[in-house]
């Protein structure tokens, strides 16, 4: 059985030996991006096939010391037509992985879920993000700070078969995930713990299967022992915990921004549920959180291939 990574590092080392994955990216005229993408190729993880305006493109890449072959680079200065002959290059498998660029959110996912020239699949889309902390000796996973506002029951139960599939991809065989409340019982005026105990019966009943959910719970649960035996709680998922589900994006963001600035902790994210993972991070993002995101897609498309 393949062991979990157990950092970021052994991560993208893991990708950068599958070989440089092809990335269309949406918009090429983003400096972080082709910044990004002059690292990754640097290290061998990947190389940039850029849409966009081609003057703007050059320059900036020649800024970094970037050679974009003309093979690489298709001039387009209309976001929208973009995004279309970005996906199309996934689409005819001329790139591996799609990139958000200089293109907004809303235009690229539209784009991504057109019935007829975009990425659908059926599956719900969510953000997925892998992060590492100090003080603790593996990676764990978050969602959804970026796609979903307020998650129905029927979307958080795709969040976590999600979350799952990049658990899984990453060596986590059996991933244990609590959906994250403000307390640890069912109380009908908080929706979000009766869907946790929802989404935990759901995995038992094998609706969401490949993991072990555990829910309701307050975040100290999952991470201290002391407060479990406080609550009385008893389960494998205290102080073992792979997944944290938020209900809604203003948890999660408020999670993942204090992770990064209180915590010191470095992560990668990826959106999950389209045909390819989508690597589309904020502009606040740092190169090595790209370079991470571009791993952890590449693993996550290589697990979906062999399946």
């Amino acid at each position: 059985m393949k062991q979990p990574f157990k950092s970021l590092k052994e991560l993208v080392e893991a990708a950068r030996q599958l070989g440089k994955q092809r990335i269309a990216v949406a918009v090429g005229q983003d400096p972080d991006v082709i910044e990004s993408l002059k690292l990754a190729g640097d290290m061998g993880l990947a190389e940039g096939i850029f849409v966009g305006d081609e003057a703007k493109v050059r320059t900036m890449a020649d800024k970094v010391g970037l050679k974009v072959p003309a093979s690489n680079l298709i001039h387009e200065t209309d976001q929208a037509a973009c995004a279309q002959k970005a996906i199309a290059l996934v689409r005819d498998r001329k790139a591996d992985l799609l990139m958000k660029g200089k293109v907004s959110t809303a235009t690229l996912i539209k784009a991504v879920l057109d019935k007829e020239t975009g990425l659908r699949t059926g599956r719900h889309l969510c953000q997925v993000v892998v992060f590492e902390v100090p003080g603790f000796q593996r990676l764990m996973i978050m969602s959804d700070a970026a796609i979903n506002i307020a998650p129905t029951l029927a979307q958080k139960a795709e969040i976590a078969r999600n979350c799952v599939e990049v658990a899984h991809a990453i060596g986590i065989a059996e991933p244990k995930l609590v959906p994250l409340c403000a307390l640890e019982f069912v109380n009908p005026d908080m929706p979000a713990t009766v869907d946790a105990a929802a989404l935990t019966m759901m995995n038992r009943r094998g609706q969401v299967p490949g993991c072990v959910i555990e829910g309701p719970l307050a975040l100290d649960v999952p991470l201290s022992q002391f407060a479990a035996d406080r609550k009385g709680i008893q389960s494998p998922i205290v102080g073992d915990t792979d997944i944290f589900l938020h209900p809604d994006i203003e948890a999660a963001n408020i999670f993942y921004r204090a992770v990064v600035y209180f915590a010191k902790g470095e992560s990668g994210g990826i959106i999950v549920g389209a045909r390819v993972p989508i690597i589309l991070l904020s502009r606040a993002e740092t190169p090595q959180t790209k370079i991470h995101s571009i791993a952890i897609a590449a693993l996550v498309s290589k697990a979906a291939s062999r399946e």
